[in-house]
């Protein structure tokens, strides 16, 4: 299996990372035989993947980071990089490369002290592998400290490092980050290649996957989700009932507060599997005794991951409420599709009645001024508005 077979609906960008990465490969071949560099390449010190949520950017990153790993010994019989099998593309796919360092933000953004250590292994020679990759996965959430030492870097790149950056639009980055980086740009995945990797890759039933993909317009890791998890599921029927359930005052309350407190369930569950693990992990490395006291001049570490850990469960519950929102945002498009009489299929056919009957009940009018009042809730919560807030004013504004 190549690194490729991840990237679903991405063949132009898949081309170009390949014919890159077969030039990075001959660059590298070149330096370790003393031999002059090729003259033409397509391989660059900095690239930025952009594409809407579930186009997969991120995956086209690290597919590209294993390529760039790849010691496959088919590649000096003219096999392209990026096997899948070897050590480099195995440890870089699952994430565990001593030359592949991954960031993401932790809270809402990517603080500088999150950055300094990356930005300063990223001026040393790889250990191992072919390259030194940082991949950053959130970089529209660096901010300007952050976003200012990552510039450093990407300005005076040491010559086997490369940057992957990945952002929803090339506007979510500084521009003299963007500037200094090839950028590729991902679509959304057809709802018919996402349905055809969940039946291909996972074994699930062709009715159950194009439901998802379906459901999901084309995001692969929530259509695998959706049609595996059955919490999810149930999650997502919660949302799909809101539109009905603010007729009056008290419902859009409730209903807001049950969305707000779905969200902060998922994090707990989240800090459940992680957190734990990281503080044993810490207390382990510190020198602490099973069960006993940590050492003395410790507990600012200890202080410092249980911030961390804070910021994490902030986010997570944030993550959740967007996906909410998305589902939301999906509910009355297809109302304003049969609104509209548009041809296309629906997103939500599983909930068709619900549909149409809000569509019957209200004009397109109301129904836009409602899709605003969704996105102006995900606003709110990217400016750091108390999450219940955000939500029932959401709520009310649906009521109208």
């Amino acid at each position: 299996m190549a690194v490729w077979d991840d990237l679903v609906g991405q063949e132009r960008v898949e081309e170009q990372l390949a014919a890159a990465a077969r030039d990075a490969d001959a660059l590298v071949t070149a330096q370790a035989a003393d031999e002059p560099a090729p003259e033409a390449s397509k391989m660059t010190h900095a690239w930025l993947f952009t594409g809407p949520p579930g186009a997969g950017r991120v995956d086209a990153a690290r597919a590209f980071a294993a390529a760039l790993q790849c010691v496959s010994p088919d590649r000096a019989l003219g096999g392209a990089p990026g096997c899948g099998f070897c050590t480099g593309c195995h440890t870089t796919l699952i994430g565990t490369h001593a030359d592949v360092t991954t960031v993401s933000a932790v809270g809402t953004e990517i603080l500088v002290k999150d950055m300094r250590d990356t930005v300063r292994k990223s001026f040393t020679s790889p250990a191992n592998g072919r390259w030194q990759i940082i991949l950053v996965t959130d970089a529209e959430r660096l901010n300007e400290k952050s976003a200012n030492a990552v510039l450093k870097a990407v300005e005076e790149p040491a010559p086997r490092t490369v940057w992957l950056l990945c952002a929803p639009s090339v506007e979510d980055v500084l521009p003299t980050i963007r500037s200094r980086c090839r950028h590729l740009s991902l679509r959304t995945p057809p709802v018919e290649a996402v349905a055809d990797v969940l039946i291909r890759r996972d074994g699930i039933e062709p009715e159950t996957a194009r439901a998802a993909a379906r459901a999901t317009q084309g995001h692969v890791d929530r259509a695998r989700r959706l049609a595996t998890d059955e919490r999810a599921r149930a999650r997502r029927a919660v949302v799909l009932k809101l539109p009905l359930r603010v007729a009056d005052i008290g419902g859009c309350f409730k209903a807001a507060q049950e969305l707000v407190d779905a969200a902060a369930e998922d994090a707990k569950q989240v800090a459940e599997e992680i957190d734990a693990k990281e503080t044993e992990e810490l207390k382990a490395a510190l020198g602490a005794a099973q069960g006993g006291r940590m050492p003395r001049g410790t507990a600012g570490m200890m202080k410092e991951l249980e911030e961390k850990q804070k910021r994490r469960g902030r986010r997570t519950q944030l993550d959740s409420l967007d996906l909410a929102l998305t589902d939301l945002t999906g509910f009355y498009r297809d109302v304003l599709a049969l609104q509209l009489g548009a041809c296309s299929e629906l997103a939500n056919e599983d909930v068709r009645d619900t549909v149409e009957r809000i569509a019957r009940d209200t004009t397109p009018e109301r129904t836009l001024r409602r899709v605003e009042a969704v996105l102006a809730c995900r606003k709110a919560l990217d400016r750091n508005v108390a999450p219940l807030l955000a939500v029932e004013a959401m709520t009310m504004a649906l009521r109208d």
